[in-house]
């Protein structure tokens, strides 16, 4: 046997030693798998509903809201080519780089807290929202910034409450801003302005921008003292913001007679905001899998992820598209009164 054969013979074994220790090598992505959903009309596995309220009548549903969750791969798990591959592979799942999902730096206890707080804010923005839907005040317009060289600039101030537009009271930003853009170009108009609790009328006269008059200010939509106590007793591992439109809808649900699924299961996902805008949120087609096989009938999508949702194995689940809480609810009651109703889907499909 010549030195030549000899060396080859010694490189195989070491060359496939090789080859397993790269395929079992962590590698920089993550894996989205389809994760579990929680019925918000439920109960949270401890004898306690999960939606409790204080203050006001509350009613049952035997139908179900589900809110859906996705299985994310942490920050430090060491996915291999194999693992990557078979969620690659799969119809349900996802890989992503790992600097996609995971800001640089980071740490896994600092991410489990920021889904927290952010699960947290969710609920607080879905208990406005739905009371808003129920005909209660309990939204302002804040000012969240003023532009430098704006009408505004000197008048009006970075947390200034905005209480009226020429004696017409606004409750959100986008009455706010509704206000203004109706407003007589080159004439001033008059804010009623809550400023450190205190009542002042402050006057501005809008400019034209893009030919729609503005003051030049950043607004958002602040919350006041709410009529209801509301807490919502989820699993604390389950963190982020995108239960938010479901949460809106079960504390609509819990504080209205009647049932709103009808005794059917009715599944979505999407980040709310105090005046009931919905936002988009990742992983939609892992939600929409999950939802799909806990036996939802119906899924509310965010319209910023209807392209995405699209794509995803749905099966009979009819794809509705719900920019905001009002529009989820009126999909809803339509739905559970015709189930062929014309509601606004994502896709093709105008049915």
């Amino acid at each position: 046997m010549t030195q030549r054969t000899i060396a080859g013979l010694l490189a195989v074994p070491l060359l496939i030693a090789l080859w397993v220790g790269a395929a079992f090598e962590g590698l920089p992505y993550v894996t989205y798998k389809p994760g579990l959903t929680v019925n918000v009309l439920g109960d949270n596995g401890e004898g306690a509903s999960i939606i409790q309220i204080k203050g006001k009548p509350t009613y049952a549903d035997d139908g179900e809201l589900r809110m859906t969750t996705v299985f994310v791969s942490q920050r430090d798990a060491h996915n291999n080519v194999f693992e990557l591959m078979q969620a690659w592979i799969s119809r349900s799942d996802a890989v992503y780089p790992k600097d996609a999902i995971y800001p640089e730096g980071g740490t896994v206890e600092q991410d489990r807290k920021e889904g927290q707080a952010e699960m947290t804010s969710s609920q607080d923005a879905a208990t406005a929202a739905a009371l808003t839907e129920l005909g209660y005040d309990v939204t302002e317009a804040l000012v969240s910034g003023v532009e430098k060289g704006s009408p505004a600039d000197g008048k009006l101030q970075a947390d200034d409450v905005i209480l009226s537009v020429d004696g017409t009271k606004v409750a959100n930003s986008d009455e706010l801003v509704a206000a203004v853009t109706a407003a007589t170009p080159g004439q001033p108009v008059e804010l009623g302005v809550r400023r450190k609790g205190k009542p002042v009328t402050v006057s501005v006269t809008p400019r034209q921008v893009d030919g729609h008059p503005q003051v030049g200010i950043q607004v958002g939509t602040t919350t006041t003292k709410f009529p209801v106590d509301v807490t919502i007793a989820i699993d604390p591992n389950i963190g982020g913001p995108s239960a938010g439109l479901m949460f809106s809808l079960g504390i609509y649900d819990t504080l209205t007679k009647g049932s709103l699924t009808d005794g059917r299961t009715i599944a979505g996902t999407g980040t709310i905001d105090a005046a009931g805008h919905v936002g988009p949120i990742g992983g939609i087609q892992q939600k929409i899998a999950g939802a799909r096989n806990d036996g939802a009938q119906l899924f509310m999508v965010p319209p910023d992820n209807c392209d995405e949702a699209v794509g995803a194995p749905n099966g009979d689940m009819r794809l509705v598209e719900a920019p905001t809480t009002h529009s989820a609810l009126e999909s809803i009651k339509k739905w559970v009164k015709d189930p062929d109703a014309k509601l606004p889907t994502c896709g093709d499909d105008a049915s």
